[in-house]
């Protein structure tokens, strides 16, 4: 064996890999008086040059420096003193290595650092196999992506880039003071597929066990993976104290499911899911709810909810659409539902359609039925069931700048009471072709048309003498006019300001609608875009009679550059030159010759506040019908304020045959009146560097009681949050009557919910505070405290 001074520094490459480090070994020493070459025995330079070529395939070429080498007779060749060596973006750091040329294997003693782009181990101690990987003892580890990091008593990290850890600790939390670690037996990290597994594991959190689970897998970074998530936990005073714990499943890149079974102390065990499917041309999102005996329930019977939703995107522009929900009982959304939004849910809407569109056809073929899940309504007082609803539309150009533009709409349906009752059902066949001539310019247009609405009938249960296939035909003039004005202001001419005055004349012969039934045809709420329209009905039962002007005027405020809009306002009014004749059944008639006055004003963005108001007052009685005001503060997306005002006198909606209605309007309690007078405030707004507080209430002033009322907090720490929120809302109750009938009091319910989420551990599947955004209009979940920049 021949001895390398000390002093001298090798500087040495090898033709191998790290995956495999046995090779043919060339060196160099650099010394004051340079000493003759070392030289391998010939069977063992043979040797060499085998494995080299052998292994050269598998990765780069080593580079290796130390402070002291030793080389055998065997092929055993020690290094030490400062040893270094590197492959690529690998490197290993050591006091002592022993490598066998033979077999390829390195061993170390006393401390160890290895590096590459996945991961960084320091230990005292390990060894390196061409077939099995590295080996650590007492190892510090970290990832480089996720940042997260631990401990093991024993590491073995392969080729393939799997590290096998026991006696393991794991967090992503800072080095210094974690606030959670994982503990376990062993873990297995895949550090390709970005994934973790864990047996015998224990959660702490500061130190204080609060789980501990036989087996545990977690995603290794922000991507999706098969696992349970964090449990949630509240109590509401009917169903008591509820615990949820999902499960994610990862079933492909483009397919998930999430089963989220759910104890409640006063109600038994709910098995909740949802999947969701993802492709080029389809999307389905599938979601359920089924508890198998309710024991707060009368009568202990089973509840459910399935909800349906497809898009499917076929050949030829051909698109399928499916949309079904269905609730096992009328009290389903007063008992599980959330805020008086899902309480005051009356139908549920089932569809399935196929359309065609291209640039002038848009065909469409639809059967739509509805379930109607306030049972207190009489059966003739429920929407009808479309089987089938069939439209085709057209619409065509001619001449320079569509000079000439032409037309059609036209429906066809067959209204049908599922329930079989007696109420007028039937088929309704609607068609209107149209003519219109499109003249416009720079900052002006004038647009004259004509039109032709024929709609027959061929009705079922009819009362006796009266048509059983009435019909109606009736033309439409119109003549529409506007004008843009505008002009710079501002400094340096950055804004721009709009006048835009518009105004419509529309004729529409009166026409006797007496006989033909109401099946879908109501009042739409006004507005001013409802002044432009040729009928003031929405639906086909009803074509309004017209010899009217509609005015409004817009003004605009914009950025002249980008065109931002800052400000909006407008005010409009129809003014009729002889009373309106035709009218539905219930409806006021007007005794003047003006419709309400309707105006909206909106503010986008003005140094982080927003607002929106609209109005419609009625000029002969001298009141509001509807009023709505809605201003925002918003200067971070994690900090904002809304306040909202929404108010509605006696409002009807058409909805069914003969029938009019106001018990669908949220937050409407048993013996109120139809109308709207409301209040509601929401914020969202750190309190400090950690802490966000989180609140809305709405309030209705005609009841003198408040519909909601929630608080919450969130602690978020750099690697783990706490959500803890309190809520009391208007949840109508379920009595003991006979079968089939509930019910409703307007009494309300109080649910307190507590979420726990620890960063990197569990954080795949719907955010857990997303629901705060649904409720908090503009704010946005997790986001940064930067002040949101405004021009």
């Amino acid at each position: 064996m021949r001895s390398l001074m000390p002093r001298w520094r090798l500087l040495w490459t090898a033709l191998l890999s790290f995956g495999g480090m046995a090779s043919h070994c060339l060196w160099a020493a650099e010394t004051p008086n340079p000493a003759p070459p070392v030289t391998l025995p010939n069977a063992h330079r043979a040797a060499a040059r085998h494995k080299a070529r052998a292994r050269l395939a598998s990765g780069g070429e080593v580079h290796a420096a130390a402070d002291h080498a030793v080389l055998g007779k065997n092929g055993q060749l020690t290094l030490e003193g400062h040893v270094v060596l590197r492959q690529g973006e690998r490197e290993i750091h050591a006091s002592h290595l022993q490598y066998d040329s033979r077999s390829g294997a390195l061993s170390t003693r006393g401390g160890i650092r290895y590096t590459d782009p996945r991961v960084q181990v320091t230990g005292q101690g390990g060894s390196y196999s061409p077939t099995s990987g590295a080996q650590f003892d007492s190892a510090h580890f970290a990832l480089r992506e996720p940042s997260a990091h631990g401990t093991a008593r024993l590491m073995r990290l392969t080729p393939q880039g799997m590290l096998y850890l026991h006696g393991v600790s794991f967090t992503t939390c800072p080095q210094i003071k974690p606030s959670w670690v994982l503990r376990a037996g062993s873990i297995t990290l895949d550090t390709r597929k970005r994934i973790g597994y864990g047996k015998n594991a224990r959660v702490d959190l500061h130190g204080v066990p609060i789980m501990y689970l036989p087996w545990v897998s977690f995603p290794l970074g922000n991507v999706r993976k098969s696992g349970f998530l964090f449990p949630t936990i509240g109590n509401t005073s009917r169903g008591g104290l509820q615990i949820s714990a999902p499960f994610y499943w990862n079933i492909a890149p483009n397919a998930d499911l999430t089963l989220v079974p759910t104890e409640y102390q006063h109600r038994g065990v709910d098995a909740g899911g949802e999947l969701r499917w993802l492709s080029a041309h389809q999307y389905t999102d599938v979601q359920w709810d089924y508890l198998p005996s309710d024991s707060s329930y009368p009568g202990g019977r089973s509840r459910s909810r399935v909800q349906l939703s497809t898009v499917m995107n076929l050949p030829r522009d051909l698109r399928l659409t499916l949309h079904g929900e269905n609730v096992s009982d009328s009290a389903y959304f007063e008992d599980f539902a959330s805020g008086p939004e899902g309480t005051s849910t009356a139908f549920l809407d089932r569809r399935a359609a196929l359309s065609y569109r291209s640039v002038h056809w848009n065909i469409r073929g639809m059967a739509q039925q509805f379930q109607t899940v306030d049972s207190t309504l009489p059966f003739n007082e429920r929407p009808y069931a479309r089987v089938p609803d069939i439209t085709v539309a057209a619409d065509y150009g001619w001449g320079p700048g569509d000079l000439l533009r032409y037309g059609f709409k036209s429906e066809l349906v067959d209204f049908q009471r599922s329930d079989h009752s007696t109420a007028v059902s039937g088929w309704r066949l609607d068609a209107m072709p149209r003519v219109s001539l499109n003249f416009d310019g720079p900052g002006y247009f004038i647009r004259p048309g004509i039109a032709w609405r024929a709609t027959q009938y061929e009705l079922r249960h009819t009362a006796p003498g009266v048509p059983d296939a009435p019909s109606r035909t009736v033309p439409i003039a119109s003549l529409d006019t506007g004008m843009t004005l505008e002009r710079t202001a501002g400094r340096d001419g950055k804004r721009l300001i709009t006048i835009e005055p518009r105004v419509m004349y529309l004729y529409v012969p009166y026409r006797n609608q007496n006989a033909l039934p109401i099946f879908d045809t109501g009042l739409p709420d006004l507005q001013p875009v409802e002044l432009f329209r040729t009928n003031r009905y929405v639906g086909a039962d009803r074509v309004g009679d017209a010899n009217q002007v509609s005015a409004a005027l817009t003004t605009r405020l914009l950025g002249s550059a980008s065109g931002r809009q800052y400000l909006s306002a407008t005010i409009g009014e129809a003014f009729d030159f002889q009373t309106p004749r035709v009218l539905l059944p219930g409806e006021v008639v007007r005794t003047d010759r003006r419709s309400d006055i309707v105006a909206e004003l909106s503010l986008t963005a003005f140094r982080h506040w927003s607002a929106r108001a609209g109005l419609q007052w009625n000029p002969q009685a001298s009141q509001a019908q509807r009023a709505q005001v809605s201003l925002q503060y918003r200067p971070a997306p994690n900090r904002v304020i809304n306040l909202d005002y929404r108010y509605e006198r006696d409002t009807i909606e058409q909805a069914g045959a003969n029938t009019l209605l106001c018990s669908s309007s949220p937050g409407v309690a048993a013996g109120s009146s139809c109308g709207i007078d409301q209040a509601e405030i929401s914020a969202a707004w750190p309190i400090g560097r950690h802490w966000s507080l989180f609140a809305r209430g709405i309030y209705s002033i005609q009841d003198h009681e408040a519909l909601e009322r929630f608080v919450g907090f969130e602690y978020r720490a750099c690697c783990w949050s706490v959500r803890l929120g309190a809520r009391r809302y208007v949840a109508v109750r379920p009595a003991l009557l006979p079968v089939g009938t509930v019910a409703r009091t307007g009494a309300q319910d109080t649910g307190i919910y507590l979420q726990v989420e620890l960063t990197g551990l569990a954080s795949v599947g719907s955010a857990p505070d997303a629901f705060l955004s649904e409720v908090i209009p503009g704010y946005t979940p997790g986001a940064l405290s930067t002040p949101a920049h405004h021009p």
